[in-house]
């Protein structure tokens, strides 16, 4: 059994911390938000994902997991760190490092023994160098210590499982043996290992994430085609899809991408290719396009009520990014539900999870909630925003009979246009 320091229990790094004491290791998970801890310490989870509260609450009960705000405690004997804090966006689109900082000169100056110092949180490349050297000059005295850089490759709404049945654990550092030694830590997972250096392994995180933006956002501008040309975005895709070259996954053309790591990602891989004097015009036309589909959204559902949004009631069903998370960053249903606000609309909304988070990011002028069919009950048009599965089983009969006029604009095309129009629907999808 090892003992683990994990700095920071927000998304990556509270499921790391569950997901490494449920492998039998010990696990203080250290954050300087003292309410976050307080809650954690009662079983209170910080976010909402599948699985993630009975995970800690089985290792807290067993003795694995402690949550505490002292790096001193925290650092006790621990054999390994990882920082695992935010890296927001900064003005220019730099991810902001301020963190990260100040949890590498926290651990320089509370570390007491040998220690392995993991850089979880997806940061710039050459950022486990910058680490180095800050915990080098923030040392009172030498204690001997490794910088390694291990990427998180977690999905918000299948984080547990992507944690436990990871498709590869990534591994860069300059110290052979410490990253021998953080393989070993990962070897139950019994997923391929690649190890290299820092900046490789850094540079690894950020082309996954934007390649896998890019096949979004090219299935998006593709779907503004099919639907010029008379083709089926979805079977374009499942078309494409058995070639194992291009494979399945990512290819769902809808309202783009969002959360907490593709925008904040792609933005920082075109700024850091900016700094070096280059041009990242593939980067810049995948942002691009994945914020115009929110305009075009707002543009389409106007012209199905009749040209003009202004006295009527549009609701969107669903404001989280995606299914199975209530993470509100970066979420189309923002940018969408101001739009309407702004063009005269009466807005409502509902989402099974998300609802208190996005009540502060959206305007106040939006009516929540509390179920589907009391939303749509008077509706001008729905728009579907995430793609829940509680709005797939929706009775549609029920739903068309509540609705002022039949009208649904699906931006995650989860209905299938033929039965809503046999049904009566005003209905229109993307690429479809």
């Amino acid at each position: 059994m090892k003992h683990i320091c994990v700095v920071g229990v927000g998304y990556v790094g509270l499921v790391t911390a569950a997901g490494f004491s449920d492998l039998g290791n010990r696990v203080t998970a250290l954050d300087v938000d003292e309410q976050r801890v307080e809650n954690l310490k009662k079983g209170i989870m910080p976010i909402y994902e599948p699985g993630l509260e009975e995970m800690v609450r089985r290792n807290v009960n067993a003795g694995r997991i402690t949550f505490t705000t002292s790096y001193k405690e925290a650092l006790l004997d621990a054999e390994y760190a990882f920082i695992a804090v935010g890296t927001p966006s900064g003005e220019k689109g730099e991810a902001d490092l301020q963190y990260v900082e100040a949890a590498a000169k926290s651990i320089a100056q509370n570390m007491s023994t040998p220690l392995i110092i993991i850089n979880k949180s997806t940061v710039p490349i050459g950022t486990g160098d910058w680490v180095a050297d800050i915990v080098k000059s923030a040392q009172p005295k030498p204690v001997q210590f490794s910088v390694v850089s291990c990427p998180e490759f977690l999905r918000e709404g299948s984080a547990i499982g992507d944690f436990m049945s990871p498709h590869r654990t990534v591994i860069g550092s300059l110290d052979r043996e410490a990253a021998n030694k953080v393989a070993h830590l990962h070897l139950p997972l019994r997923a391929p290992i690649v190890i290299t250096d820092l900046r490789t392994a850094e540079m690894i995180k950020y082309a996954s994430n934007a390649f896998l933006a890019t096949k979004i956002s090219f299935m998006n501008e593709l779907a503004d085609l099919c639907e010029l040309v008379g083709a089926d975005v979805k079977e374009v895709a499942a078309g494409m899809g058995y070639d194992a070259r291009i494979g399945r996954h990512f290819l769902d053309a809808g309202l783009g991408w969002g959360g907490s790591c593709f925008p904040k990602d792609v933005e920082a891989l075109a700024f850091m290719a900016k700094e070096k004097g280059l041009n990242p015009r593939i980067l810049n036309d995948v942002m691009s396009v994945n914020f115009e589909r929110r305009k075009t959204a707002v543009q389409h559902v106007t012209e199905m009520v009749g040209g003009s949004a202004k006295g009527k009631t549009i609701g969107l069903f669903g404001l989280a990014f995606k299914p199975n998370t209530d993470d509100m960053r970066y979420a189309p249903s923002i940018d969408i539900s101001e739009a309407l606000v702004e063009a005269g609309a009466t807005v409502r909304v509902y989402d099974p999870v998300a609802m208190d988070v996005a009540r502060p990011l959206i305007p106040a002028a939006v009516k929540f909630f509390n179920d589907p069919y009391e939303l749509a009950d008077g509706c001008d048009a729905v728009m579907v925003i995430t793609e829940w599965n509680e709005f797939k089983q929706l009775d549609l009969e029920k739903l068309k009979g509540l609705l002022k006029s039949p009208v649904i604009y699906d931006g995650r095309n989860i209905y299938d246009p033929r039965v809503m129009k046999e049904m009566g629907f005003t209905y229109r999808a993307i690429g479809r």
